[in-house]
Order: structure tokens, then sequence, then C-alpha cells
């Protein structure tokens, strides 16, 4: 009796590690990865990206992508601290990815991206931006949750000017828009196949895209077009009815609105009376950046704007 009750005994405690040491394994197996550095090659070149996935990814679906573009002499990380969107994303739940121009072969490595007429190497090199991020797009919602009518694009100056460029050529893939410190700078005519809803911010202090147009002292001296004619040109394709309306106007900053839009799609315009060349709400873009303004929040703005809309 007493070596049968040793023997279960040995059973018992034998099927205890072997189900404990399985549900370690299964653990291990079911990690779950929350943030990505990816890369996927266009036209024979590699090119990188930095994904951040909400903490409710893994438990549910159909979530909004936002593509989010560092300005000129930029990166994903750097845009990501600036911007603070990533904290955003994990609040609102939407998924945010940070693609990377290309790198120029100077000393500074600064990456830039081909928006027409600026900027600087991935000008000069003709490099199909609109491609990657095309190609991206099918990759992020083959690989993941991603609401494929639900895929926005924002960016900061060159990057916002990319945003801008993406509306005309990627109109079937991008629900909307939200430039900030830029213009629009296409060299092709631009022809989007349906209205797309942008919302564009900038301040009145930012000397390097000049809200008014002109050539800045951070674009090369390319020339900026005004973004009013910008957003008219805008207004335009969107078939808009009614013409600018200024619904604000104190002294922190002016909100301007084109309604009655094809689609009911709308155009907002914020322009800001403090801050700079910086993203709303966010921190300086470098050691010497431009101060945010603090009168509007970009992240807010965007989101709050973004999720109105989705792809037919």
């Amino acid at each position: 009796m007493k070596k049968l009750i040793i023997c279960s005994l040995f059973t018992t405690v034998s099927l205890f590690l072997l189900i404990a040491c399985g549900k370690k394994k299964d653990d291990a197996q079911e990690e779950k990865v929350y943030r990505v550095e990816g890369t996927i090659t266009v036209d024979g070149r590699e090119r990188t990206f930095l994904l951040n996935l909400p903490p409710t990814y893994y438990t549910g679906s159909g979530f909004s992508l936002v593509i989010a573009m560092h300005g000129g002499g930029g990166s994903a990380t750097q845009f990501e601290t600036s911007s603070r969107l990533t904290q955003k994303a994990n609040t609102e739940n939407f998924i945010v990815v940070y693609p990377e121009g290309v790198k120029s072969t100077g000393p500074l490595g600064a990456r830039t991206w081909n928006a027409g007429t600026c900027c600087d190497f991935a000008v000069t090199n003709n490099i199909n931006d609109v491609k990657f991020i095309a190609q991206l797009i099918d990759k992020l919602v083959a690989d993941y949750k991603i609401n494929p009518k639900k895929v926005y694009a924002t960016g900061h100056s060159n990057g916002g000017m990319m945003s801008y460029r993406l509306a005309c050529e990627l109109s079937n893939k991008i629900a909307a828009i939200a430039p900030n410190a830029s213009t629009m700078v296409v060299t092709q005519p631009c022809n989007p196949v349906r209205a797309v809803p942008i919302l564009h911010m900038h301040s009145v202090l930012d000397e390097h895209v000049p809200y008014n147009g002109g050539t800045g002292n951070g674009i090369s001296g390319v020339y900026a077009p005004p973004v009013d004619s910008v957003l008219d040109v805008w207004s335009s394709k969107n078939a808009c009815a009614t013409k600018a309306q200024v619904v604000v106007n104190n002294s922190s900053y002016q909100f301007t609105q084109w309604v009655n839009c094809s689609n009911s799609t709308l155009i907002h315009y914020y322009l800001t009376k403090d801050g700079g060349h910086a993203w709303p709400g966010g921190l300086p873009g470098s050691l010497n950046g431009d101060t945010p303004s603090k009168a509007i929040n970009a992240n807010d703005l965007l989101w709050n704007f973004f999720k109105q809309y989705q792809l037919p």
C-alpha cells in the first residue's frame, strides 16, 4: 500500500511539472508584440518604418491606420517623440506607422520625401515615395488587423507636403489627410479620384514654410505656394459649394472652413498666432527647433477629424 501511494504521488507531481512546463512554453509562444521596426524593398531600395500597435490590438479588430511622416532631416523616432502621436494612438486605439524618407549620401544623411519640388535628395534622385507608401499600406493591411477603408496620412513640413501628394495620387487608399507646417508642391496635375477631406495646421510665425507663400529659410529656396491658394484649389477639386468661411478668429488662432463639398467632405484650416515651424501641442523637433503652438493640439484635432471619414 505504501509503495502504491508513493507511486501515485510521484505520478501526480510529474503531471503537475509537465503541465507547468507546457504552460510556460505556450506563454512564450503567445508573446505579444506592440512595436515593430520593419523594412520593405521598393525599386531595389530598402525602406524603413516604425509601427506602433495600441494596447487593445490583440483583443480588437478593424483598426484605423495613421501614416505619420517626419519633416526633412527628421526620422521615425524623432517624429514619434516630437509629435507625441503614439500616446494619442494608444489612448484612442488606432495604429500609427512612422515611415522614413530616403537618407541622403551627404555627411548629414538627411532623410527627405519627394513631394514634388521638395525636398533635396529625394527629389534629385526622383525617389518614388508614392509607390513606397502604397506598398506599405498594402503590407500593413495584409499583416495587421487594419480596416483598409480607414487609412489616413499626416506629416510635418516635408512630410506634410508628401501628404498632399498622396491625396492627389493615392486618394483610393487614403481617406483623409492632415498636413502641418507645409504646403502643396506637386509637379504633376493633381487628379484625385474622389473628394479628399483635409485638415491643415500652420503658424503665422513659421519662417521655414511661410503660410502666405514665398521661399522660406528651411526648404533650400523652394517656392512655397500660399496655403489659402492650395486649399482653394482643393475646394474646387472637392466641389465645395461654399467659399472659405472664417468661423473663429481670436487672439490664439483663426479657424477657416470650406463646407458643402462633395460626399460631405470638409476642409479645415487652423492658423495659430503662436508657435512656429513645429508640431502644435508637441515638442520642438530638434535642439534648436521652434516652440510648438499651445493654441491647438494637432493630435486631438487630426484624430477627431479623421474618425469622421472612411473610404467608400
